[in-house]
């Protein structure tokens, strides 16, 4: 098997979509030895801030001479993006030849009337490499929810932790934040580590207190109080959290919180015989990057390219703006998924533009972008759609000068397709 071949068998199980439970992928680690329980685990669930805090923490960790799988998704550019060792993806061949172990397993399945889904089929691609790989420990970020997202058939990890949590995928996870809180609380299990963003909302705070307890684990809350904000632009933040001096390269306030939870995890882990040092920890946040996450770009103009989608991440972006694109004239390159919450997020985003560029990114669930565009003048007077994003980006460099800023933003599919050419662009 080829690796274009690996990632063509891993996208043909999308047909059958998200289909929460933990029997398929139970059933296919067991065919595949459970290499999952050769692992030692960090788990993080959450809403908003599991990417970008799994980064760093994966970074802490290598700095402090770790072996450290990494997974995570979704991918922007690579598919082996969501599958690293110490920072470096999955070779392909190492990829291809997993992908062909996991097929026959997938063949054996089948005759048993099992088909798993592309998250659990990848999912156990990931425990298989680590595995074999003997990775120390395995930063492990859920793809949805928790309680029954595939990864949460490991064992009780080193921590278990809960970054922001908001609403989103209320048709699968729940209508309140009770309810999303309680199935993200569904990786905490018994005799734990539990680590929660510093300001979650009241709701959640509760049901993660509440589960914590139950589940006979120690709850740990970063406090904003050790949170001091030294300096911020927006290329990141100096900032000094629990009396370490950092320098975190991932802008907004939101990031710094997130690292707050980050350096908490670090501490927490000298109790579960893992050894990180403050030192450890000051690099390894200084070392981190992430794309997508408001990663900036210069071009002509100043270009900021976010993928988050949800009401938690235009909130986010809404102070980004408001704090570093002051003054600035701002054309925004927006493409979006017809089944988020489209309309919410660009109540609070598009507010912040003279002018919206809509545009469609080649997946199956996108909104059109001349839809996209209707709905983005509620908001703003001046929006056009042009369908290639490609071509939506280049229409917005041909409208700015050096003086504005474009924000490109509202989904990840269409970071991907346009990240490759702002990179060669800056």
């Amino acid at each position: 098997m080829t690796y274009t071949q690996a990632v063509e068998f891993f996208h043909s199980f999308l047909k059958f979509g998200i289909n929460p439970g933990l029997e398929r992928i139970k059933a296919l680690c067991e065919k595949l030895g459970n290499p999952q329980n050769e692992l030692k685990f960090i788990h993080v669930a959450g809403t908003n801030g599991k990417g970008s805090t799994s980064a760093m923490i994966a970074e802490i960790l290598k700095l402090a001479s770790y072996k450290v799988g990494l997974f995570t998704s979704p991918y922007v550019v690579d598919f082996r993006e969501r599958i690293q060792i110490n920072g470096q993806m999955i070779e392909k061949e190492q990829l291809a030849g997993i992908a062909q172990k996991i097929k026959k397993v997938v063949y054996a399945l089948a005759l048993e009337g099992i088909e798993p889904t592309e998250f659990e089929v990848i999912t156990a691609a990931a425990f298989l490499y680590f595995a074999q790989s003997k990775c120390d420990v395995v930063v492990l970020e859920v793809g949805l929810g928790g309680r029954l997202d595939s990864t949460n058939i490991i064992k009780t990890p080193l921590l278990s932790i809960i970054t922001s949590i908001s609403l989103d995928h209320i048709n699968i996870l729940g209508s309140t934040i009770e309810q999303i809180a309680l199935e993200k609380c569904g990786i905490i299990k018994e005799g734990g580590i539990t680590v929660s963003y510093p300001e979650q909302l009241e709701a959640a705070k509760r049901v993660i207190t509440e589960t914590a307890y139950k589940m006979n684990n120690k709850l740990i809350i970063p406090k904003i109080e050790n949170i001091q904000i030294i300096n911020e632009d927006i290329r990141g933040t100096k900032a000094q959290i629990d009396g370490i001096d950092l320098t975190i390269p991932l802008i907004g306030e939101h990031m710094v919180k997130n690292c707050s939870v980050a350096v908490a995890a670090a501490r927490a882990l000298n109790s579960t015989g893992l050894k990180v040092s403050d030192e450890n920890i000051s690099a390894g946040v200084a070392n981190t990057s992430i794309a997508a996450r408001m990663e900036v770009f210069n071009d002509k103009s100043l270009i900021l390219l976010d993928g988050g989608h949800n009401e938690g991440c235009a909130k986010a972006l809404d102070e980004c703006i408001k704090k570093y694109f002051k003054g600035k004239r701002i054309v925004a390159v927006i493409g979006m998924m017809k089944d988020k919450d489209y309309k919410r997020y660009l109540s609070i985003v598009v507010q912040n533009f003279c002018k919206v560029v809509a545009t469609t990114p080649h997946n199956p669930r996108s909104l059109e972008a001349r839809k996209l565009a209707q709905a983005a003048s509620a908001f703003c007077a001046d929006c056009v759609s042009i369908d290639e994003p490609l071509e939506a980006l280049n229409y917005a460099k041909g409208v700015t000068n050096e003086n504005d800023a474009i924000v490109v933003c509202g989904s990840f599919y269409l970071a991907a397709e346009v990240r490759n050419n702002l990179k060669t662009a800056n």
